[in-house]
């Protein structure tokens, strides 16, 4: 017997039975932007290598230690998209989407980032992201947080997410505050483990996150960033601020809070959650207003944030363990007889055509009733279809109602789509 083939190590299958909450989710998102007006884009999952490297920045770890990179065999380098904004910009700036324009745009589907796979964070995972473009303000950026709110609700879990928010400034408020944190942390040496050290010299407002305890402690007395804040960032974050106030959205200010790619500017956000374990992010994101220049493009704001799916469905779970999700099948349609199977596809279509909102499976392995209804049973199906050689002969069909005891009546086929479309 031949070797059998598994799946790539963090590269999950996702099965019938997990795919119907994917779904639900992934409706909600998507109904939730187009409440806001946003647009879908698509990219491709492989771009050129030197995207990611300008963009995300050199020094990161997601360029350093986590891209999905090979040659191809016209030996340039590629890399799988391991987010998905550098990728959304370059499509903007190639297809003539920005300049002097603006546009509210969302995507959605995989990434890759070689990394250890634990729960909720896969080498393979999947995002949705929203990118504007063309909007220098505070108030799209309270629109994003509110929108993000809103999502919340409509997944259930607003009361288990809670939104960390900061501003780290222009890119010169941040080199001056990088040299304080630095001459900081140089007095302090023996507290910093090595990958802190490796930073110091590489990415230092990265420690700020650290996930070492000690090294926190340490930063607790560290210069903060807020001082070093140009005016027109404060002025940015207070009228963001004050419109969340009106809006009713709570916020923490964390002034450690950077995100860990080089691209931020202004104001960075989480939602984060203590429901699935350890804090984790749930959504993140900020404003990018230098990173379509830095790409090649005319110098145009922007901001947006991302969210990873598989997080995301774990926390449903978490918090909504009894979920209503819509039945895989609504109809299933058993046949057998003479003359039966030509009555059931004929039933089976024009249900289709006039009620394409159900779902209508019909049986096709063969078999006796009692076997056909046990997989309409399993199917969830809450009403069975049923033509033998008598309904087929006198254009009937007999209908049972899986969940009501048995319950069942028989109809002439004319009759049948009034009578689903009254009972979904």
């Amino acid at each position: 017997m031949a070797k059998t083939i598994q799946a790539i190590r963090g590269m999950n299958d996702c099965l019938p039975n997990e795919t119907p909450l994917w779904q639900w989710v992934e409706t909600q998102i998507r109904n939730v932007l187009a409440g806001y007006g946003y647009a879908e884009v698509r990219m491709p999952i492989v771009e050129s290598t030197p995207l990611f490297a300008r963009a995300i920045g050199e020094v990161t770890d997601v360029v350093e230690k986590e891209m999905f990179t090979f040659e191809d065999r016209d030996n340039e380098s590629l890399t799988l998209r391991p987010e998905g904004t550098a990728g959304c910009v370059r499509a903007g700036i190639e297809r003539g989407l920005l300049y002097n324009q603006e546009q509210r745009l969302w995507y959605m589907g995989p990434m890759f980032r070689y990394e250890r796979p634990q729960k909720g964070r896969y080498r393979q995972f999947h995002q949705a992201g929203v990118e504007i473009f063309g909007i220098a303000n505070p108030e799209i950026d309270a629109e994003l947080i509110i929108l993000t709110a809103r999502l919340w609700k409509a997944l259930g879990i607003a009361d288990h997410v809670s939104l960390q928010l900061n501003s780290i400034g222009s890119p010169e408020a941040r080199r001056n505050y990088r040299q304080a944190l630095v001459d900081f942390l140089q007095s302090h040496l023996e507290v910093l483990d090595e990958d802190c050290k490796r930073r110091l010299h590489t990415n230092p407002l990265r420690i700020l996150d650290s996930k070492n305890e000690a090294v926190q402690e340490v930063l607790n007395h560290a210069p903060k960033l807020h001082d070093y804040l140009d005016q027109d960032s404060r002025e940015h974050f207070a009228r963001l601020c004050a419109l969340l106030e009106e809006m009713g959205i709570s916020y923490q200010v964390n002034q450690k809070l950077v995100r860990g790619l080089d691209y931020y500017n202004k104001t960075v956000f989480e939602w984060v959650t203590t429901a699935l374990g350890a804090q984790g992010t749930v959504c993140g994101g900020g404003r990018y207003d230098g990173l379509v220049e830095q790409l090649g493009g005319h110098a145009t704001p922007g901001v947006g944030f991302a969210m990873g799916l598989e997080r995301l469905v774990l926390l449903v779970q978490e918090v909504n363990p009894n979920i209503s999700l819509p039945a895989a099948v609504d109809i299933y349609v058993v046949y057998s007889g003479e003359g039966t199977t030509r009555a059931a596809f004929r039933l089976a279509e024009k249900l289709r055509s006039e009620l394409p909102h159900l779902r209508i499976q019909t049986h096709c392995s063969g078999g006796n009733f009692k076997k056909q209804f046990k997989r309409a049973d399993k199917s969830g199906a809450k009403y069975a279809l049923v033509i033998g050689e008598s309904e087929a002969q006198n254009d009937q069909a007999l209908i049972k109602n899986l969940l009501q005891g048995g319950e069942q009546q028989s109809l002439p086929t004319d009759d049948i789509v009034g009578y689903f479309r009254d009972s979904f």
